[in-house]
């Protein structure tokens, strides 16, 4: 349930960014493309969909993604995307075969790369 509210979440504030922020919209550019997050046994799986520089999510299988990461379970994806080192959390997921990455390698990175825009805002210090 975590991973599937988890999924929920990163796809508003997806949604939210490509709408108001610049620099988060420059990385869409010109990509027409769906791409899903998922379990591998897709129980749980919530795909997203980049068209004219906006995000839209929808819960579910797309029928082509251009590229899908697929997690052991859902337990194993929660923990993976709250790692502290995503990155290393990634990378040890994809070398012990508990992450699977299908279609174009390319995409993922360029999926990781738009994360760093969802951090949220830190408030002044008063």
């Amino acid at each position: 349930m975590k991973f599937r509210f988890l999924l929920w979440v990163l796809g508003l504030m997806m949604s939210r960014a490509s709408r108001s922020n610049p620099a988060f919209q420059q990385q869409l550019g010109d990509k027409d493309l769906a791409f899903q997050l998922q379990t591998l046994d897709g129980k749980v799986a919530r795909h997203f969909i980049v068209k004219d520089q906006r995000i839209t999510s929808r819960s579910g299988v797309h029928p082509q993604p251009a590229f899908a990461i697929a997690f052991k379970d859902a337990a194993y994806g929660f923990a993976t995307m709250q790692a502290k080192n995503k990155q290393l959390a990634f990378m040890t997921g994809i070398q012990d075969k508990s992450i699977q990455i299908k279609g174009n390698p390319a995409l993922v990175i360029w999926f990781q790369g738009l994360t760093k825009y969802l951090k949220p805002k830190k408030k002044p210090k008063a």
